[in-house]
């Protein structure tokens, strides 16, 4: 906190014969600190040895930033004058000017103790404590200042400076509540101050309290100021639009004699409400004309690196924080910044290490917490479990419980254990079969967010008409390999196990596939899934499903669009199971999904045309919906249910539905290893 110098009266009532400094006491107290400095250097030449010229001429040197020189004058005055207590108070504040608080803080002491009814003294002790950020004793030693100059206005702001760190201390302890008593309070000498309903609106939205955080902005008498932070509190409260048409209007309020921060702040809001409504052009574009007005500014540096962050562009992002930390290591955007975009590009040690070194200059700061939190948790063992029981109108139902661990052992390497059972029985043929499959899988991520997954599993079978063992797995790389793009390519070797008469025929499936998404930053994406099965009993299949959809909104997040599926077997084989020559199905499709505190859901629907081989056309239905509450940080359930009458949903081509149940308990709060 910067400290306001003490009252020159002591200076004034200094009368000197020889010299008239009239003018340069007016330079000091009107803060015109060159002038005072060559006013009092010219008095000097002529009066080397005046006290209060040489007190005068040190605080303009303070006060103008030369702050070393102005110490030495006075350590060279506190020697020649050791009892003096007006050149002990200015060396005082020459130590709070080169930041030696420690040091003033000692010495404040003894000059407290020396005149318990000295105003500077006390004064100076507490913004002291305060740039200690020992807020207690600071404002505690404001108090007894302003006991002997009741209503002094340095003493006030001090005091009001000295509230808002020690309620910024609370909110990062959590104590939100105090914090806002605290701050209340300002407002007794401060009527609606800005800085300090703005610290309010931090805490309300801290608390995600967005209508008093909104109501603390619309209090801020300065336009510009206010509806930038009302733009802010509409995104959090997820009203993009509502913030960019806000963010305008702060835009358009902007003149000739606005202050050039005024000019940037408003703009960095207009160009984040245009990144958080998806136009990215736009932003680009207006971040273009800002890196003009502005060379150089680490402001238009992070916005640059936002957008790369929103069109998943994270190598540039990257980029741009390391250009932002070259300048400033200590760059709260820099480090935080550069850890999201490691983590989006799946290197979570070092965004983990970045998130750590925030930490460091910024302690508690609850962004980068949360963010080692979620990578700890990422890397976690967990244990899943799962029981489902489907049916369709064939008179097939069957039963399946699984349970699954998964245990990283590094942020690259992971393996998997996963136990399943699973009974079929037909009710009207009286056939029952059931299968067990125990497997271990293991994941390497080869680089960034590319990984190469594999399953070896073996399964014992038993039905009515066979008995066997057997092996399935799978092999897949999945990566990203452009921004926004997704890419699979595996094989998979599984048992055709749906009903029990399927189990007792045996039949492997080898299905080579491979799967493609395409998004971009319109809102529109592209699907393509293609796959290639050969079956042991001699069949083979040939499948594509490619669909087209486009992003309305992101909370609730909820997207439609159109699918196209195509299927053709080799051998038809009906009597055995579903096996047309060639099936279509065309289907329209919306789905969303989206959060509030602890539960979770999402639901989509399709419906559309199925054709046959030459069959006249049917309906097609499908509903898929789920929930998910979260009891505690590690241990969620979800509950779920599908319906689908597409034909090449199931063996016989009916009806079909499935319940299930899902746990979710991660066993650790973090990581088996080190970070």
């Amino acid at each position: 906190m910067k400290l306001l110098g003490f009252t020159l009266a002591l200076l004034l009532s200094v009368t000197l014969s020889a010299q008239d400094m009239t003018t340069g006491f007016t330079f000091l107290e009107t803060g015109k600190y060159q002038e005072a400095v060559t006013y009092f250097n010219d008095i000097l030449k002529d009066y080397p040895d005046n006290k209060t010229a040489r007190l005068c001429y040190g605080r303009a040197l303070g006060l103008n930033g030369t702050t070393e020189k102005a110490k030495t004058l006075f350590t060279n005055l506190k020697e020649e004058y050791p009892t003096d207590f007006e050149v002990a108070l200015n060396y005082a504040e020459s130590l709070l000017w080169n930041k030696d608080y420690d040091q003033a803080k000692t010495f404040y002491q003894t000059l407290v103790l020396k005149d318990t009814t000295s105003f500077s003294a006390n004064l100076g002790y507490a913004n002291t404590l305060s740039n200690l950020k020992e807020y207690d004793q600071a404002i505690e030693a404001v108090d007894k200042a302003l006991n002997i100059q009741p209503g002094n206005g340095n003493a006030l702001i001090s005091r009001k400076y000295m509230k808002l760190g020690k309620a910024s201390a609370l909110k990062t302890n959590d104590s939100l509540k105090e914090a806002i008593t605290l701050l209340k309070t300002n407002f007794l000498e401060f009527p609606n101050d800005e800085a300090t309903q703005r610290d309010l609106a931090n805490i309300y939205i801290a608390q995600k309290d967005f209508v008093n955080a909104k109501e603390a902005y619309t209090q801020i008498t300065d336009s510009i100021t206010s509806l930038i932070g009302i733009s802010l509190v509409e995104h959090l409260d997820k009203k993009d639009k509502t913030a960019l048409t806000v963010s305008e209007n702060a835009l358009n309020l902007i003149t000739a004699k606005t202050d050039s921060i005024q000019v940037l702040s408003a703009n960095e809001r207009y160009i984040q409400a245009l990144i958080w409504n998806g136009k990215y052009k736009q932003a680009k574009n207006k971040i273009i004309a800002l890196d003009v007005a502005f060379p150089e500014n680490k402001t238009v540096a992070a916005l640059k690196a936002t957008v790369g962050m929103y069109t998943g562009t994270f190598a540039k992002s990257i980029a741009e924080y390391r250009q932002m930390m070259e300048k400033d290591s200590t760059s709260f955007d820099g480090n935080l910044g550069i850890a999201n975009a490691l983590r989006a590009q799946g290197n979570l040690k070092e965004a983990y290490k970045y998130a750590q070194r925030t930490l460091e200059f910024y302690p508690n700061q609850k962004d980068a917490i949360t963010l080692m939190k979620t990578i700890e948790n990422s890397l976690a063992p967990v244990v899943e479990s799962l029981v489902s029981t489907t049916s369709d109108n064939g008179d097939n139902v069957a039963y399946t419980a699984m349970v699954r661990a998964e245990v990283p052992f590094s942020e690259r390497f992971k393996t998997t254990l996963q136990y399943e059972y699973r009974e079929t029985e037909n009710e009207t043929t009286n056939t029952m079969a059931y299968n067990t499959s125990v497997s271990l899988g293991a994941n390497y991520r080869v680089l960034n967010n590319t990984w190469v997954e594999s399953k070896l599993g073996f399964l014992k079978a038993n039905g009515n008409a066979a008995e066997y063992s057997d092996v399935n797995g799978s092999i897949f790389v999945k990566s990203r390999p452009l921004p926004l793009q997704y890419l699979e390519v595996g094989y998979s070797r599984m048992l055709q196990n749906f009903n029990a008469d399927l189990i007792n025929q045996k039949i492997f499936m080898n299905n080579y596939s491979l799967n493609y998404n395409m998004g971009t930053n319109i809102n529109l994406g592209w699907y393509t899934g293609l796959m290639h099965t050969q079956q042991t009993d001699g069949n083979s299949r040939n499948l594509l499903f490619t669909s087209l959809y486009y992003s309305f909104s992101k909370a609730p997040a909820v997207k439609g669009g159109i699918n196209y599926q195509y299927l053709s077997f080799k051998d038809q084989v009906p009597t055995v199971y579903f096996s047309p020559s060639i099936y279509q199905a065309v289907e329209v499709f919306v789905e969303a999904n989206g959060s509030t505190g602890k539960f979770s859901y999402s639901a989509s629907a399709a419906g559309g045309y199925q054709f046959v081989e030459d069959d006249e056309a049917t309906t097609l239905f499908r509903l898929e919906a789920k929930a998910t509450y979260d009891f505690t940080p590690r241990f969620q359930v979800m509950t779920y249910g599908k319906y689908s009458n597409s034909a090449s949903a199931t063996a016989s081509g009916f009806e079909f539905m499935e319940l299930g149940l899902k746990l979710r308990w991660q066993i650790l709060e973090g990581p088996l290893f080190n970070l």
